[in-house]
């Protein structure tokens, strides 16, 4: 993937509940040395943008990505993270401690239109947007965007319905949630043959092909990276979004910063080929993030006597790790949200270790995970992860209800790292280790002694009820 980093660890600095009042921006610039200390090594914002929601606004509903909290807009000049400032003092922050940036960007669709427009449309049906459910009808959308508190600052484009292509409401029926395709225009061919095309997700469907549209993309990511100080990008909804707009817009994004921008698409899907095929699109330039995976890690948190020993099966990370970005739960899955599929808390160390403690993917580490209660046992992990473990593993899958596995070390991590976790009694797995008479203790602290491995290198590793132990070598083998 032409990655700059090796170990690389995304870290997800928010979540769908973040408290309103702007203080995240603010948060970031006092935890960077937190995360780097950690082996973080790219933290992914939210969308910096002004949203059609304002103060309370998580950023997904776009109203204007150039308004970062810097002017008086839907209520408010600072967004739900802080102003354009604070969110400045944080990235320099962040690049100082030596953490890549990632921005969240929202190219599918626009909220909050400033005034409506008269416009021809037609209602297409949900399950098949290709296939027309009315005649072409007037209608008054909200897809006017003046921007009249920024006044032209960093960009005069103002939206019009020339630049969308559909839309889910208008003046006449503000709470339909039909999609009406606007006269003359026709969605994407390549984005996700769900629902037939799946262009349309929500509000203003931005039209992707148009010139216009295209410059002023291009405009606003080359200010993100030359202006705002963005080195990486997850590209939202990228299921519902131009494959070949995205691919190009990211590779202009690469010549402005000068070398490769890492990038993960939000592609939910449970489908491995799927991802696969979409990613092949970039050529080596995008990530995906592994929604299977997140899948069978909430199967097996809430699903009685679920055999351990397939919990990567279907798995991204297990044929393609190249382009999986793996994770445990995300904005998106908490709950209450559209994908809701929570990880139970009782299975979130096992899900961690296996994402954190394996050599394949890139690992990111959810926000209230780490700043809440899970921290007293996410460190040793992550501390594991930095220090230890670097080399070969041998996997010791065996057992339906515990599996473990080793890694060796490397040059600059020496020693050995053994995770084995239980999803049902007490369990232990005795590893061949080949360091006759090495010690390891375990860095959850679930056992207090430590265990020798005897002349030949065999040692016998336990962990408890439901529950992971981390083993680190803590001498050298015998001569």
């Amino acid at each position: 993937m032409g990655d700059i980093r090796s170990n690389r660890l995304l870290f997800q600095f928010f979540h769908w509940y973040a408290p309103d009042g702007g203080r995240l921006w603010r948060e970031l610039a006092e935890q960077v040395g937190t995360l780097a200390d950690r082996g973080v090594t790219d933290v992914w914002l939210p969308p910096p943008f002004k949203g059609a929601y304002g103060g309370t606004d998580v950023g997904y509903t776009v109203y204007d990505a150039w308004d970062l909290g810097e002017f008086d807009q839907k209520g408010t000049v600072p967004t739900k993270y802080g102003t354009r400032d604070e969110l400045l003092h944080a990235i320099r922050a962040a690049r100082a401690a030596g953490l890549e940036v990632v921005a969240d960007v929202v190219h599918n669709h626009r909220c909050g239109g400033d005034e409506t427009e008269e416009v021809r449309a037609s209602v297409v049906a949900d399950d098949d947007r290709l296939r027309e459910m009315s005649e072409p009808m007037t209608i008054r959308p909200w897809t006017r965007f003046t921007f009249p508190g920024r006044g032209g600052a960093y960009s005069d484009f103002q939206w019009r319905a020339e630049h969308f292509v559909a839309v889910d409401a208008h003046e006449a029926d503000p709470r339909s949630h039909r999609v009406y395709v606007l006269e003359g225009k026709r969605f994407s061919d390549d984005v996700s043959r769900e629902n037939a095309n799946y262009d349309f997700l929500l509000g203003c469907d931005v039209d992707l092909e148009h010139p216009d549209v295209v410059a002023e993309l291009d405009d606003h990511g080359r200010w993100l990276v030359e202006a705002i100080g963005v080195t990486g990008f997850r590209i939202d909804a990228a299921k519902h979004v131009s494959l070949a707009f995205t691919r190009d817009w990211l590779g202009r994004r690469s010549a402005d910063l000068g070398r490769q921008v890492f990038a993960v698409a939000e592609y939910p899907s449970g489908d491995p080929t799927e991802l696969v095929t979409y990613a092949a699109g970039f050529e080596g330039a995008m990530h995906v993030f592994d929604t299977p995976l997140h899948d069978r890690l909430h199967q097996a948190s809430v699903a009685e006597d679920f055999d351990l020993r397939t919990i990567l099966e279907g798995a991204l990370v297990s044929h393609h790790p190249d382009v999986a970005v793996t994770f445990v739960d995300s904005h998106d899955t908490q709950e209450g949200c559209t994908l809701e599929s929570w990880v139970a808390d009782w299975f979130r160390p096992h899900a961690y270790a296996l994402i954190l403690l394996r050599p394949a993917g890139v690992p990111c580490v959810f926000y209230p995970d780490y700043f809440g209660a899970s921290r007293a046992w996410l460190d040793p992990l992550l501390f594991a992860r930095r220090d230890h473990g670097h080399g070969p593993t041998v996997d010791r899958f065996d057992d339906p209800g515990c599996i473990g596995w080793l890694r060796g070390g490397d040059d600059a991590h020496p020693g050995l790292l053994a995770v084995v976790m239980s999803s049902r009694g007490p369990g232990s797995i005795r590893f061949e280790t080949g360091a006759g008479g090495a010690i390891f203790r375990d860095w959850t602290g679930r056992h207090d002694d430590a265990r020798q491995a005897d002349e030949h290198g065999h040692v016998d590793l336990p962990c408890a009820e439901r529950s992971v132990s981390v083993w680190v070598q803590e001498t050298a083998p015998q001569s």
